[in-house]
């Protein structure tokens, strides 16, 4: 499933009754109210920050970038790297019609010393 396909909230919920992880213990883990985490699920408030994020998608054993877009946030090392080195929007944009694996590909090579 692609992110943003379902709703955040609907997403961890579906992930966390998966898992079988109850909502006061997943809100305890993530350091937040159990109500608080039941309107997210409910869509009712807007996804929390981007730490609470990462570690939704640490216990539910997502891909916290996939999480993050699903929460329509950008990873904040992501925003910073950009705004180091600008020339990064560019690849950005100009990989937008790029399939997954391609990019995992041109990741790949990237990487190689």
């Amino acid at each position: 499933m692609k992110a943003g396909s379902q709703k955040f909230g609907a997403f961890i919920r579906r992930e966390r009754e998966a898992k079988e992880i109850g909502l006061r213990v997943m809100a305890k883990m993530i350091g937040v109210r159990p109500t608080y985490l039941s309107k997210v699920e409910r869509d009712e408030f807007p996804s929390p920050a981007e730490d609470k994020v990462t570690a939704i998608a640490h216990i539910l054993g997502c891909d916290s970038d996939d999480l993050l877009a699903r929460a329509g946030r950008v990873p904040s090392e992501v925003t910073e790297a950009i705004k180091r080195r600008p020339v990064l929007g560019a690849l950005v944009r100009a990989t937008t019609s790029t399939s997954d694996d391609e990019i995992r590909r041109l990741v790949k090579s990237l990487r190689k010393p």
